[in-house]
């Protein structure tokens, strides 16, 4: 399953039914689990550890060097869970630190063109749109999309369950459960349609826009919509993923504006 015009470096480790086409790259000091398939003209780069079932199309190159001055030529990581998608010309950089790495969760899709910046983390179940751009040190939490030609500044933090359209340049903080649209970026509502398909209960639904309508259409301080949700609402998952996201991040959130965030 391995074309003998690819190049995969003796020291790598290669699972069961793994296929590598002609052209594809493979360095040293990569593992790539079973039943992966890696295309023509895609490169796997050192430091680069894959699950089982990923798929890396053309041009694309997972665990490049990192593109930040700060990184002096040590070594890092690059994690792909397993079932990862990677589409064409994609670049993901490896971290910049040796304790730490960037990170792809299982079941993500990644989309032509995105690319990936170094110590990015990026949990499970995620859509990253054609041309997205993320930076380094950012966080997107499980099952969010990002639509194509996003931009996620750096250090940025998305919340779990969070649809951002196209084209919206983030800098800063966006809670879970919302759409985030426009620019600069607004608060667009909830996620409810893609929530409903996810068997989310209308209690669960009705108590997160509750809680939003508390933070971006009362008009008071976040810290007073935030006692409000903890008067109004019952405690709850929802309730608590919410005031904690907002307050584990200084309470700076997109689409706040600076007069009612403090």
């Amino acid at each position: 399953m391995i074309s003998s015009l690819a190049h995969v470096d003796p020291s790598a480790k290669l699972g069961n039914n793994v296929t590598v086409h002609p052209f594809a790259f493979i360095d040293k000091n990569v593992e790539i689990g079973d039943d992966c398939e890696i295309f023509p003209y895609a490169s796997i780069m050192k430091g680069t550890t894959m699950g089982k079932g990923c798929r890396v199309f053309q041009g694309a190159i997972v665990g490049a060097e990192p593109q930040d001055f700060r990184w002096k030529g040590e070594d890092t990581r690059c994690e792909i869970g397993d079932n990862v998608v990677i589409r064409e010309h994609v670049i993901i950089n490896r971290g910049i630190r040796p304790e730490g790495a960037t990170t792809i969760g299982s079941d993500t899709f990644i989309m032509a063109d995105a690319h990936v910046g170094h110590d990015t983390k990026v949990m499970g179940h995620c859509v990253l749109g054609n041309g997205v751009t993320v930076a380094g040190d950012c966080e997107i939490d499980e099952c969010s999309i990002l639509s194509s030609n996003c931009v996620l500044h750096e250090g940025s933090k998305v919340g779990k369950w969070v649809l951002i359209k196209g084209g919206c340049r983030i800098s800063g903080n966006v809670p879970p459960y919302v759409i985030i649209a426009h620019n600069p970026a607004a608060y667009f509502g909830i996620n409810a349609y893609i929530m409903r398909k996810k068997d989310f209960t209308d209690q669960q639904i009705d108590d997160i826009a509750k809680a939003y309508r508390n933070i971006y259409q009362s008009g008071i301080s976040l810290y007073n919509a935030m006692r409000r949700i903890e008067a109004d609402i019952e405690p709850s998952e929802v309730r608590s993923e919410i005031l904690n996201f907002i307050r584990s991040n200084n309470s700076r959130i997109v689409a706040i504006p600076l007069d009612l965030a403090d």
